[in-house]
């Protein structure tokens, strides 16, 4: 008996001090070699640098990327749910068809932003930067659309679509409201 107690002491001290460390250093994310789709899930990102990276159908759920630079990453598909992304340099990034509800894009640089068939519903843009952004069929709160349309302006380089239509500010400023689906 005597060696079972001491095995189950030393167990229990392990499982202690395993514990101890990770609360002491959280995972941070590590983009590994081979890595086909990277995971930031829960992440601390804070400040990383992945310009111009191919993050595509990747998850960032969950992450903080606050003052990250994600300028002309290729974000499509990415699910971003849950992450604060505010003072973030979006600058050219594409997030057409992401899934982006309840993030915090506040004081990004969404400028020439690809936001098309995004789902952003309960997220906040203030004091986001959405000059040349596309917004086409994008899923927005309408008090954001409302808001976003009093910032809107420019045109998108890769779309060719102003931020102004693409956020159907027209049909808004006549008392419409922009269709959640497209075709509705």
């Amino acid at each position: 008996m005597p060696v079972y107690n001491i095995l189950t002491n030393f167990l229990i001290r392990s499982l202690g001090l395993l514990i101890c460390l990770l609360i002491a250093f959280p995972a941070q994310a590590v983009l590994e070699v081979g890595d086909e789709v990277p995971n930031y899930v829960r992440a601390d990102i804070t400040g990383i640098d992945l310009h111009g990276e191919d993050l595509s159908k990747s998850s960032i759920a969950g992450a903080v990327a606050r003052e990250a630079n994600l300028s002309d990453v290729d974000l499509h598909g990415t699910v971003l749910t849950l992450s604060d992304l505010k003072g973030a340099n979006l600058n050219g990034v594409d997030l057409t068809d992401t899934l982006a509800d309840r993030v915090n894009f506040q004081k990004t640089d969404l400028r020439n932003a690809v936001l098309t068939n995004m789902i952003a519903s309960g997220s906040s843009f203030a004091g986001a930067n959405i000059e040349g952004a596309d917004f086409t069929f994008a899923v927005l709160d309408s008090d954001d659309q409302r808001n976003l349309c009093k910032e809107a302006s420019g045109v998108n380089p890769k779309t060719g679509i102003s931020t102004r239509e693409s956020l159907e500010c027209a049909t808004q400023a006549k008392g419409g409201y922009k269709p959640a689906m497209p075709g509705s």
